[in-house]
């Protein structure tokens, strides 16, 4: 069964609409637009003329990352941020599982693992990219968090 609704247009000459447009509901909840013949597209366009997809935005984002990413005082923060979040992400898990006091063993085994694997990926790679330099500054300072609040606990 399909539901049909008439939408008339209120006059929008500069877009190219036409003076009906019928949008069709189906079972299912799909929806289909039907119109006059003499319906032109409306597109979004760059300003250079050319029609702007979701795809080539997407294409881009690389670009600009590596781009943004060249100065290396901008490297120099985000590999800072990437050590500290490491060792606020140790402290979170050694405060939550060390104050419940259950699944400590487990906790500790994952963590461990943990590193020991992006030890092994980070030092198998043949070239050092900048993603893989932020995991390995994030290993260390998850590292470092857990020394940390060993010696607290040692105290």
């Amino acid at each position: 069964m399909a539901y049909s609704v008439s939408l008339i247009s209120t006059g929008l000459p500069t877009i190219g609409l036409s003076h009906q447009t019928q949008v069709s509901l189906h079972k299912y909840g799909f929806f289909t637009l039907r119109s006059s013949p003499g319906l032109l597209r409306v597109q979004a366009v760059q300003e250079n003329g050319g029609p702007r997809r979701l795809v080539d935005i997407i294409r881009l984002v690389p670009e600009l990352s590596r781009n943004y990413f060249q100065s290396p005082t901008r490297r120099t923060l985000f590999g800072g941020i990437s050590l500290l979040g490491g060792f606020y992400v140790a402290q979170t898990i050694s405060l939550s599982f060390g104050a419940l006091g259950v699944n400590d063993v487990i906790a500790a085994v994952v963590c461990v693992l943990l590193t020991e694997y992006v030890t092994k990926f980070y030092y198998s790679q043949p070239k050092v990219t900048f993603p893989l330099a932020l995991l390995n500054n994030f290993k260390m300072g998850f590292t470092y968090g857990l020394f940390i609040d060993a010696f607290k606990l040692a105290s």
